[in-house]
């Protein structure tokens, strides 16, 4: 009995020592109105090797505890995974340079300075084919969006109720703040969407997830693209089932991305 105790405290013991951390970072940057926050969990693998990353992006009115919060066990899938999860915080840019505000340039701060500050100060495996990004509503469209402009830097993207047309929605979420009112910058905006990327993310050679609830208000943009995608004979993963633009569909629905980008890393 008292050896059968000691074995469970032993196991207990290696348990609770083989878990994941987390860390809140604040990057001081002149790209953004102010320091940008991010949550980065770092997987108890990273201990004795490099790991993969994969980049989570928040919604509209999110921040950098978002997925956190959605997730409260995310860090159990970074160790589950062995992935580095990074959360900044993207204040509600939209994750855009924008042509209009000098200084709202989220897409430089991402790919010029946060990713090269996590390679620097993480272990991680420095490569497109080993780095993924995804998020949802607004970060969906960003994680997209990014990826297919980046492909030397992301190798995996996905959507989660992505955003992914701007355009039917040319007075909300403040995008016209970046972008100028759709109707006197048409132009911008098609050229500001992911919708009219295609041809970008053809020629990234990424591998693209598309996942959206069918009761969801974006449902109909993310079917457009999925077509738009099988058209243009772009490769991607392709997931609608029954659900909202809702914290409990995220909830779910990042597990599966998270597969996603796991599987895309031990393909390589």
């Amino acid at each position: 009995m008292n050896r059968t105790i000691m074995a469970l405290c032993a196991l207990l013991l290696t348990l609770s020592a083989a878990a994941y951390r987390t860390e809140k970072l604040r990057i001081e940057t002149n790209l953004l109105p102010e320091a940008d926050s991010v949550v980065v969990i770092v997987p108890d693998a990273a201990k004795t090797e490099k790991c993969p990353t994969v980049y989570l992006l928040n919604g509209y009115t999110g921040s950098h505890n978002q997925w956190t919060f959605i997730r409260p066990n995310l860090g159990e899938y970074a160790d589950l995974y062995g992935m580095i999860l990074v959360m900044p915080h993207g204040q509600d840019t939209w994750y855009w340079d924008s042509p209009v505000n000098g200084n709202v340039k989220m897409e430089s701060f991402i790919t010029k300075e946060l990713v090269p500050y996590i390679d620097s100060h993480y272990p991680t495996i420095p490569s497109r084919d080993k780095r993924a990004i995804t998020g949802l509503s607004m970060g969906g469209h960003g994680a997209l969006w990014l990826a297919g402009r980046h492909p030397d830097i992301f190798g995996s993207a996905s959507a989660i109720s992505g955003g992914v047309d701007i355009r039917p929605f040319p007075d909300n979420w403040r995008m016209k703040d970046w972008l100028g009112k759709e109707s006197e910058n048409q132009a911008r905006w098609d050229a500001y969407t992911v919708a009219t990327m295609v041809d970008k993310l053809k020629t990234g050679n990424l591998n693209i997830g598309i996942d959206c609830g069918s009761e969801d208000f974006f449902a109909k943009v993310n079917e457009k693209l999925h077509s738009d995608l099988l058209a243009a004979g772009v490769p991607h993963d392709y997931t609608s089932r029954p659900g909202a633009h809702t914290n409990k569909y995220w909830k779910n629905a990042v597990i599966y991305q998270l597969l996603f980008f796991n599987e895309a890393f031990n393909s390589k």
